[in-house]
């Protein structure tokens, strides 16, 4: 029988912060290239004494469930935080996914880095105020390499 987290199910029925922010400060996108699929994060930021900190986090997908699923889970973790804890969280969501698949790893990573555009672009606006949204590409592949079928095998060697 299979054991399903409760807190996880919740993130997928309802998941948190899912939608778009209207009067965003920043906005950062994260893409696979392979496939199309994008994470779309927006922060509203509140300055204290020169320290950004996410003060309102929103997201967007158009990509699986698990995607959507750790948008939740990630945007939920970041609001409230300061840039520099939002850095170790994405620095931590990263770290983590190098102990999996990469086709299970892409979709979480594509959310910890529009986070990171998403703060990037905040921090390129103070100079740059017309500065349009920040996009990064992930590194890993949510395409599964293909197995080997050890039957083609024997009868390609016969």
């Amino acid at each position: 029988m299979m054991v399903v987290d409760r807190e996880l199910v919740e993130h997928m029925a309802n998941p948190h912060n899912y939608g778009i922010l209207e009067d965003a400060d920043a906005v950062g996108i994260g893409e696979n290239p392979e496939n199309g699929e994008k994470v779309i994060v927006y922060l509203k930021v509140e300055e204290n004494e020169g320290a950004p900190r996410i003060a309102e986090i929103r997201f967007q997908a158009i990509a699986c469930m698990t995607t959507v699923v750790a948008g939740s889970i990630i945007t939920k973790e970041a609001e409230g935080v300061d840039f520099e804890t939002g850095e170790e969280l994405i620095a931590v969501t990263l770290g983590m996914l190098e102990n999996y698949p990469p086709e299970e790893a892409a979709c979480s990573e594509m959310v910890a880095v529009a986070l990171k555009a998403a703060m990037d672009h905040y921090e390129m606006k103070k100079s740059e105020p017309e500065r349009p949204a920040v996009s990064y590409r992930i590194e890993q592949s949510c395409v599964a390499e293909p197995v080997a079928n050890p039957l083609e095998s024997e009868e390609q060697n016969r």
